[in-house]
Parts: structure tokens; C-alpha cells; sequence
């Protein structure tokens, strides 16, 4: 489980084709504070070290992680939001974010406004029940609120803070982002779903 508030940042150092999948190899200082078969949250998605030196670590993501999110389009050279998992004795600063990604988003504007940044995502209608106007919601790992809401765009105010420390400040229109939607919010829309609402 994870919180949204992203630690480090780290970049793609290697990317080797595995039968069934592929694996990373990210350089980050956090790697110095990770051992092998810990969780870490790479924008967004849930992963385990199986590799791991003072420099850098490797996980290895399977097709279905490659389908599902921007895993299968990651390269050498991209900046990732990174982030370890959370303990009791931490406090939960973001949300409750599980490093399972829903769907994948699309970023359209991107708008300064003063100090912070307004930026709009594009996501599949079918998640639209998912989502309110001031809830919580992952974008590539980051835990943000949702300041303006419509049935396929949300828009979420970036503080200057967030953009200079993630990987938030390389994203341009167009771009494909991780978006795992509140867990709580899914637990209600499942339990409507039973009629037993």
C-alpha cells in the first residue's frame, strides 16, 4: 500500500525484453534504502525489487502490466515517480493508493495559473462513477484532487512543490498517464452494483 506522496524520482536506465514481459533497471537514489522483494511504486504501479545495488534496481513487469498502463511504453532516459511502501509507523499524508492501475488517462491542457498548474486528463467514460468533484485520484502515482469534473475530463491543480519534484513537469499534452481511481470510492460503486445500496 502506498500513499500518493512521492518520494523520489528516478530514471529509466535499461529496459531488457524478458519471455512474458520486460524488465526496468531505474536509477534512483532511492534504491540505496530498498532491498531485494520490497514493493515500490513506479508511477503508479505496484512492482518488486529482484535486483538492486546502491544505484540503481530492477523490477519486472508482466504483459498484463504492459497492456494495462504506460508500462509498455516506458524508455531509456524517462523520468519516474517513485515511491516506497508505506509503514505504520507513517503518516498518511495523500490517500490510500494500492499501486493497481485502473485505466490509463491522456493529458490534455496543460495551464499555469499563478504558482500552481491546472491540468486536464482525458479518461475512458466507463470510469466516470469513480470519480467526484474534490476526491482523491493516483495520476502516475501522485495522489492529487480533482478540482473540475466532467464525464470524460477531470482537472487537477498541481502546486509548485509537485511539479518541480515529480515527474510531473516533463508531461505534455498528449501524453499517457497511470490513473488508479479511490479504492473506497470503488468499494461503494461495487456495493451499489449488488443492489444492496
Amino acid at each position: 500500500m502506498f500513499t500518493g506522496i512521492i518520494e523520489h524520482v528516478g530514471h529509466i536506465e535499461a529496459i531488457n525484453e524478458l519471455d512474458g514481459g520486460r524488465e526496468f533497471t531505474i536509477n534512483s537514489a532511492v534504491s540505496a534504502h530498498l532491498e531485494i522483494d520490497d514493493s515500490i511504486c513506479i508511477n503508479g504501479v505496484c512492482q518488486t525489487v529482484v535486483k538492486k545495488t546502491d544505484h540503481d534496481f530492477t523490477v519486472q513487469a508482466v504483459e498484463e502490466t504492459l497492456r494495462k498502463t504506460t508500462f509498455g511504453n516506458l524508455e531509456i532516459g524517462q523520468v519516474v515517480n517513485l515511491e516506497r511502501s508505506l509503514s505504520l509507523n507513517q503518516l498518511l499524508d495523500g490517500h490510500i493508493v494500492q499501486g493497481h492501475v485502473d485505466t490509463t488517462g491522456s493529458v490534455g491542457d496543460i495551464h499555469k495559473e499563478g504558482t500552481d498548474y491546472l491540468i486536464s486528463i482525458r479518461y475512458p467514460a466507463d470510469f466516470a462513477h469513480l470519480l467526484v468533484g474534490r476526491g482523491s485520484v493516483s495520476v502516475d502515482g501522485i495522489s492529487l484532487t480533482v478540482a473540475r469534473l466532467t464525464d470524460e475530463i477531470f482537472t487537477v491543480a498541481i502546486i509548485p512543490y509537485t511539479f518541480r519534484h515529480t515527474n510531473v513537469k516533463t508531461l505534455k499534452a498528449g501524453d499517457s498517464v497511470n490513473l488508479e481511481f479511490d479504492i473506497l470510492g470503488k468499494y461503494v460503486a461495487r456495493h451499489l452494483e449488488l443492489g444492496r445500496g
